[in-house]
């Protein structure tokens, strides 16, 4: 199992910073050898400039792009980490779906008789979404949650045909209790060691 965490939130304070902890925490005591790309930290630039769109088609990047492409092909576990805003992903990290997972990095763009895309993340084999949400269960139903079919529909699709999907939400984060936050982070430690077990059958 080699698991690139993607994560996303401004503050160390959060709750979302507490799911990350407990990620890493599992992740460690197993002696899984995991990258961490934290785009805050990072200072990443989500916007896709107008040169880089002109270049976007041959799959060219800027040098400073580089060890987030490189982590994508050395990986074989997706895990974002991500607070959910206005029910989808945080722009910025929207931003790095833009700018690294470009064609032929991710996928082949159509060409000729070929009317689709052609997946090239068939090593991915495991994706997971660990996220909070304002919203309640219901609400995030009733929208459609655009963020984790993005991820899991569009993404996935580029992924190995046999993707295993992992999705954790603590929902009505407006309401919660100190019993539902530790409750879900309980939660959060299960799933990680759950892959981790899986990852290791022979």
């Amino acid at each position: 199992m080699k698991p690139l965490i993607i994560y996303c939130h401004p503050s160390r304070n959060s709750f979302t910073h507490a799911v990350k902890l407990i990620i890493l925490k599992e992740l460690a005591l197993a002696g899984i050898d995991y990258r961490l790309t934290d785009l805050y930290a990072d200072s990443f630039n989500p916007v896709l400039e107008r040169q880089a769109w002109q270049c976007y088609a041959q799959g060219q990047y800027e040098q400073s792009l580089d060890r987030y492409v490189k982590d994508i092909q050395w990986c074989d576990t997706l895990v974002f980490i991500y607070p959910t805003w206005w029910h989808d992903i945080p722009a910025m990290l929207k931003g790095w779906f833009d700018r690294v997972l470009l064609p032929g990095i991710a996928f082949s763009l159509p060409s000729g008789t070929r009317k689709n895309v052609q997946p090239k993340l068939q090593k991915i084999e495991r994706v997971m979404i660990f996220t909070s949400c304002g919203a309640s269960w219901g609400m995030s139903k009733l929208v459609g949650e655009p963020g984790r079919k993005m991820i899991f529909r569009g993404l996935g699709f580029l992924c190995a045909k046999s993707l295993s999907r992992t999705f954790l939400a603590h929902y009505s984060m407006d309401n919660s209790t100190v019993e539902s936050r530790q409750c879900h982070l309980r939660k959060v430690a299960e799933k990680i060691r759950k892959q981790i077990a899986s990852s290791t059958k022979i």
